[in-house]
């Protein structure tokens, strides 16, 4: 997360506020004034600074997605026909549920999907019959994730 365009409108104090939330962002205002020396005013405002600068677009949950029955997360590389297709692959692909994030690459690949499925076989389907259907997609290579060692957001 690249912050120079804002580096003038952030100081100390709002790089520590973003540090306590990354760690938690359910600690409350007030536990973040007593950590920074403020009051919890200042915690709101600088909040809502931050918020406003498009810095903090939010708050997520966190799922541990095996014990909801999502066995398979994977990476699937995807060689799209032209520069025209971008737009009607990127829209296709949108509407699959099992796609969680998409990303526009440089490299040997066009796009990166990052897709979470229950097991293989909704994989193989999800693969066979509704990506590899889209059209402007040449071809696709898979990369399934084994193990995530290293979970976590920038620190300041």
């Amino acid at each position: 997360m690249a912050l120079s365009n804002f580096q003038l409108q952030l100081d100390e104090l709002d790089l520590q506020i973003l540090d306590i939330l990354i760690k938690d962002c359910r600690t409350p205002y007030l536990e973040i004034a007593r950590i920074c020396h403020v009051s919890g005013g200042t915690i709101h405002v600088r909040m809502k600074k931050m918020e406003d600068l498009g810095i903090i677009k939010g708050t997520r949950i966190l799922l541990d997605l095996p014990k909801l029955g999502y066995d398979v997360l994977c990476f699937v590389g995807i060689h799209v026909a032209g520069t025209k297709s971008y737009n009607h692959v990127f829209e296709e692909l949108s509407k699959i549920k099992e796609v969680v994030e998409l990303h526009l690459i440089t490299g040997g690949y066009s796009i990166f999907a990052k897709v979470i499925c229950r097991n293989i076989s909704d994989l193989q389907d999800l693969l066979m019959n509704k990506v590899n259907t889209i059209e402007g997609i040449n071809k696709t290579d898979t990369f399934i994730s084994l193990t995530q060692p290293v979970d976590r957001n920038i620190q300041f």
